[in-house]
């Protein structure tokens, strides 16, 4: 399954190849901004940048947006918040201590409630997913013969001897995993990245200002921009390495007695990384709670990029198992960052001297979702709004 995702479904090649798709949900993010701001409201921040994500995997994976009906100013109707909402609640559940994966006797018993929480999320993902796979099956086997997105490669993918290589399961359990692995680390990185920058002015300029250098105010910054936006990929690095998605990487199984840094792990063992210890840790960062960009930019002839080889932080992880997305969620991070410090100004709420910077008792995330003041930044005709 490795294999088949990473030659056929997130190549380089096929990334390009649905570039088209990932720049219109860039433009509908830029539109439904603007049209929050323009109309008097405070943009909520988390819920812009969520629908973003799920938006542009989604419209890579189905070739289609709206589950629903959609709204005329390109947010989110009540089945994509139900939708992606679902996705975050599954996606919470898996970094949660649950007693049966260590004792599974217990697991019938669903001593903490999880199970059930989990079963009706994904029953509601499910309820999205499934309708759209099977119909997409059918046409396959009527004669379907060109891959328009995700799906359709996973449908039409062979085996040596020239049958599906994918049944219907496996089939649906991985356009699942792919969906629920690009929605959550973009979104969260660039809603810390922007409430940072708003307490720090001085950040949002210099970001604009390279905006600006590079691409100018008579047209929305694209893909193509972001090898030369090493400053808007800094902020963006330097949030995952401050918040990162999640207090530990998932666990991984060694399958042979080894040595890592001098430590013996023995066959068998669950090997978790904490995110927090990497990122924050003062024998390798300077002031490590401190939101500082400029700590990614020591060599401006060096491209910066938003993995980390070298495992100081977890953004998409490393080595042989690292994460096969890095190169999509890398780009979806830099477009959803800079599209929204290019197209508008922003700025605390009225009443609010600077927006609190608080985790969740519960996980990650900001404790509150960012609510924030959007100002128009661009002429008229620049915004994607006709």
């Amino acid at each position: 399954m490795r294999r088949v995702v990473a030659s056929e479904v997130l190549s380089p090649t096929r990334l390009r190849l649905l570039l088209g798709k990932r720049t219109e949900e860039a433009d509908n993010l830029v539109h439904y901004v603007y049209s929050q701001c323009t109309s008097g409201s405070v943009v909520d921040v988390r819920v812009a940048v969520r629908q973003y994500s799920g938006n542009v995997i989604r419209k890579m994976m189905f070739n289609k947006r709206y589950l629903g009906k959609g709204r005329k100013d390109g947010g989110p109707g009540v089945e994509e918040e139900e939708y992606v909402d679902a996705l975050f609640t599954v996606l919470s559940y898996l970094y949660v201590f649950c007693i049966s994966d260590y004792m599974p006797s217990l697991r019938r018993f669903d001593l903490n409630g999880h199970e059930k929480i989990v079963k009706e999320a994904t029953r509601i993902v499910n309820k999205y997913h499934d309708p759209i796979i099977d119909e997409r099956i059918r046409e396959w086997k009527e004669g379907k013969k060109e891959a328009q997105d995700l799906l359709d490669i996973l449908i039409s993918v062979k085996d040596s001897d020239g049958k599906p290589l994918l049944s219907t399961e496996e089939i649906k359990a991985q356009v699942a995993d792919l969906i629920y692995a690009a929605v959550d680390n973009p979104s969260n990185a660039v809603e810390w990245a922007l409430a940072e920058m708003i307490n720090q002015p001085e950040m949002l300029c210099k970001a604009t200002e390279e905006i600006d250098k590079v691409v100018g105010k008579e047209r929305l910054v694209q893909e193509s921009d972001t090898p030369q936006l090493n400053y808007i990929k800094a902020c963006a690095r330097e949030a995952f390495r401050l918040h990162p998605i999640a207090p530990f990487n998932l666990p991984h199984v060694s399958n042979a007695d080894t040595m890592v840094a001098g430590y013996f792990i023995p066959k068998g063992s669950h090997v978790i990384l904490s995110r927090i210890g990497l990122g924050r840790n003062p024998k390798v960062w300077d002031d490590p709670l401190k939101f500082k960009p400029e700590r990614h930019l020591k060599d401006p002839s060096v491209e910066v990029k938003l993995v980390e080889p070298e495992l100081r932080f977890i953004s998409f992880s490393t080595g042989r198992r690292g994460c096969m997305g890095a190169a999509l969620g890398s780009a979806m991070t830099v477009m959803l960052l800079a599209r929204l410090l290019q197209g508008f100004n922003w700025g605390v709420t009225l009443g609010e001297s600077k927006i609190e910077l608080s985790e969740s008792k519960t996980d990650l995330f900001l404790a509150k979702p960012l609510l924030a003041n959007a100002k128009q930044r661009l002429e008229l005709d620049v915004y994607p709004i006709h």
